[in-house]
């Protein structure tokens, strides 16, 4: 009996010691591929994720980086202004500017729509940042979502809107994309008659590389539900908009 147990735990720790010497991207890829799901650059994977794993991705992402570093031919040993630039990238895509990939989204309470409020609300600008999926380029913006509330609607507080939308936002985007997928989550969380969202933004692969066209915007919307079906309330959404009329 004694021996079977030791034998057991050799084995769960000879698994272990195997398990750590496999890079925690791939587990964490492995995982999300067994689950059937998909990893694109603007997919959420924080379910595949388990308790500590972020901090080896870091130091994972951190030496890859000091690798494309050194193959650029920048001398991060010797330059004092590199030296620590590697950390500092991966930090920056992991907590920052891609961390809605890898976190779940925030808390949000609803609440029922106790006055039966049935009324267009429009909220903006919110300013949201995020990286075009093709270059890693700053996308920056300003979006507005409209909803018509039913006496069934959750009603959530006008920061969570801001919430969802940084979340939604922090993962290599395309514009397009970005908004269906926060039409979709505000649908999914309040029920409306109607949403409507509105997204302006600047894109650094066009002011930053490329045609170098600093004043170029891009503008796109979602409606959906009583938004589309009625061109009545979508030309007051529209006329409401600061600036869009």
């Amino acid at each position: 009996m004694f021996k079977n147990l030791q034998n057991l735990s050799l084995a769960r720790d000879a698994a272990q010691d195997s398990a750590e010497g496999v890079p925690v991207s791939v587990r964490i890829r492995e995982r999300v591929k067994a689950a059937g799901q998909r990893f694109n650059a603007n997919d959420n994977i924080a379910a595949f994720i388990e308790p500590g794993e972020l901090e080896k991705l870091l130091d994972e992402v951190e030496t890859k980086m000091a690798g494309v570093l050194g193959s650029m031919v920048i001398d991060t040993e010797n330059d004092h202004n590199t030296s620590s630039t590697a950390r500092r990238v991966a930090k920056m895509y992991l907590q920052e500017v891609f961390k809605g990939r890898y976190v779940h989204p925030p808390e949000i309470t609803e609440f029922p729509n106790a006055e039966r409020l049935n009324e267009l609300m429009i909220v903006g600008p919110i300013t949201v940042r995020s990286a075009c999926s093709h270059h890693l380029c700053p996308v920056i913006g300003k979006i507005w979502i409209g909803v018509l509330p039913n006496e069934h609607t959750n009603v959530i507080g006008l920061s969570k809107y801001a919430r969802l939308a940084e979340w939604v936002m922090g993962r290599p985007q395309i514009q397009e994309e970005a908004v269906v997928q926060l039409a979709d989550l505000i649908q999914e969380k309040t029920q409306p008659d109607g949403l409507a969202i509105v997204m302006e933004a600047s894109h650094f692969c066009m002011g930053w590389r490329g045609v170098k066209d600093l004043d170029s915007k891009m503008i796109n919307s979602v409606m959906r539900g009583s938004f589309l079906k009625d061109g009545n309330l979508r030309r007051e959404f529209l006329a409401l908009l600061p600036g869009k009329h």
